[in-house]
């Protein structure tokens, strides 16, 4: 039995290539802002593991200039390679930032002890494939009070927090996000930035197309990104969204690059869950964008520092957004 409670079948095998790629392949599902996948690997021949590199070179510089929604990112991709390891059979060890000469290798991921994965890491490793952003309206059911705590759990493993909004907190993040959509609308640098990473473009395997900005909410109650600001061609069907949905706040005890890196995995682990339990989901993060907006959100007599808001509910199925292939994200010694 290893030290932490899991069966050790350990045989001293390491992954092979095959296992990493694999692995990687489950990183890069990943959601990411405008679906712009900032990430890299690398594959570790003398350890049989992985590193993960933040790519620059996708940073929105408008919207995130920072890094910090690039960051958050890099996470989710970093919680799909942790969880697929686990999947295939060793524990995870996982070093952040391991050297300062490198300060865009984000993570070191290392086999350990071999062992059997829990029926909790095969749901999750099984919902990465399932996993879709949904800009969709949402049923009126409620999401059940037990699965709400499962998921402001699962946050916590990662070392964040995660939060219900009470109805007053959601009436004012939704005015909040109404403010800062409308603070976007009126930037011509922020809407030149969503037409590079919407336009249409034969083989494009990056950015949100068509099929996943869904309708167009006439009534704008939820606080959701418009990606149909700069395609006015397209004629999207108006719907009515859910009048009370069920807002979500992730929030982490600090604002580093170690905070958001923490913050992805979290939010990650969170969605992965909300899959298992057929919730649909859409991160927000617009109203983040906007610092003065983001102070608001803030929790600072308790050190929280707001870093995404998460729609939860159910809906109907989400269009899967593209991937690039995983060998042009590979880094080559």
């Amino acid at each position: 039995m290893s030290t932490n409670g899991v069966p050790d079948d350990s045989t001293g095998a390491t992954p092979t290539d095959d296992d990493l790629l694999a692995c990687v392949g489950a990183a890069v599902a990943a959601p990411s802002l405008h679906n712009s996948q900032p990430w890299r690997f690398r594959l570790i021949d003398h350890a049989g593991g992985v590193d993960l590199f933040a790519d620059r070179h996708r940073q929105l510089e408008v919207i995130d200039p920072s890094g910090r929604e690039l960051l958050i990112s890099v996470g989710a991709a970093l919680f799909n390679l942790r969880i697929a390891l686990r999947h295939r059979g060793w524990l995870p060890h996982t070093d952040l930032f391991p050297d300062p000469q490198q300060p865009d290798l984000v993570a070191r991921v290392t086999p350990g002890t071999a062992g059997v994965p829990t029926a909790g890491v095969v749901a999750l490793a099984e919902a990465v494939g399932r996993r879709h952003t949904n800009r969709w309206p949402f049923t009126s059911a409620a999401v059940p009070k037990d699965v709400l705590e499962s998921l402001c759990q699962a946050a916590g493993h990662e070392g964040a927090e995660l939060a219900v909004a009470s109805a007053v907190a959601r009436n004012a993040i939704v005015s909040l996000a109404r403010s800062a959509q409308q603070r976007h609308r009126e930037d011509g640098a922020y809407l030149a930035e969503l037409a590079q990473w919407t336009a249409p473009r034969r083989g494009r395997r990056e950015g949100v197309p068509r099929a996943a900005i869904g309708p167009w909410d006439a009534l704008e109650t939820l606080p959701m990104r418009d990606f149909g600001l700069v395609t006015p061609r397209w004629n999207r069907p108006a719907e009515r969204f859910e009048p009370f949905p069920t807002i979500l706040v992730l929030s982490t005890d600090g604002d580093t690059p170690r905070h958001w890196v923490a913050a992805g995995q979290a939010l990650q682990r969170v969605l992965l869950l909300a899959t298992v339990h057929h919730l649909a989901t859409t991160p927000i993060s617009q109203p983040l964008e906007i610092p003065a907006i983001r102070e608001l959100l803030a929790d600072r007599r308790r050190g929280k520092v707001a870093q995404l808001i998460v729609r939860v509910g159910y809906g109907p199925p989400a269009a899967a957004t593209p991937r690039r292939p995983v060998a042009q994200m590979l880094v080559r010694d």
